[in-house]
């Protein structure tokens, strides 16, 4: 088993890719696996995963990504969706709690009450899509490099293009692109600002 540390201080943002590995459909799925188990709040999991791997599918998104090449040359590209109606996944997610007798019905009734709540509000709903996906993000790219994969999380790309491209439902929005792959050329180390520059203490 990997080193926690190790994994994380070895992830690097890979940007040229051997053109030619390909990842199985199995070992995807255990790594988006391990990222939908990142925390979410009310643990809604307000994510959702699109896998472009065929070479079609990623000819289509290479202009919306701006023409990076490493999304073509990578093994896949995960797009993270961040979930708009989020508060949806109350039953699936609360009703299992509730029948294993985890949770009461009449605790569920209370979180439901706040979830829909918080979810009247559009820019709640915008900001909690973003933030959990995030989370879900991260996870992904490390759950990656702990089995030997490498990643670059992707910001730039066109996300009213990608909708309209892959027929993304109006509940998701794109939060970021993530290629995977193995690395043809390693992913240039980055400094950090000191962490006393970026703390606060009270």
């Amino acid at each position: 088993m990997a080193d926690f540390f190790d994994v994380m201080e070895s992830r690097r943002a890979t940007k040229v890719y051997k053109a030619d590995v390909e990842i199985s459909r199995e070992e995807l799925t255990e790594i988006l696996e391990a990222a939908g188990a990142a925390p979410s709040a009310w643990n809604l999991q307000q994510w959702n995963f699109i896998v472009i791997q065929s070479e079609e599918a990623k000819k289509k998104l290479l202009p919306i990504a701006y023409n990076q090449q490493q999304i073509v040359e990578s093994s896949a590209v995960i797009a993270v969706l961040g979930d708009l109606e989020a508060n949806k996944n109350i039953d699936p997610v609360f009703d299992p709690a509730v029948e294993g007798g985890h949770m009461t019905p009449e605790i569920k009734q209370v979180l439901a009450g706040q979830i829909n709540g918080a979810y009247a509000s559009p820019q709640y709903a915008r900001d909690a899509a973003y933030s959990n996906a995030s989370l879900a993000s991260m996870q992904l790219m490390l759950a990656a490099k702990a089995k030997g994969w490498d990643t670059c999380p992707i910001g730039g790309f066109n996300p009213a293009q990608f909708v309209e491209e892959f027929n993304v439902d109006s509940r998701y929005i794109p939060v970021m692109l993530i290629t995977v792959g193995k690395a043809l050329k390693e992913g240039r180390e980055s400094g950090r600002l000191p962490i006393q520059e970026l703390t606060t203490w009270v």
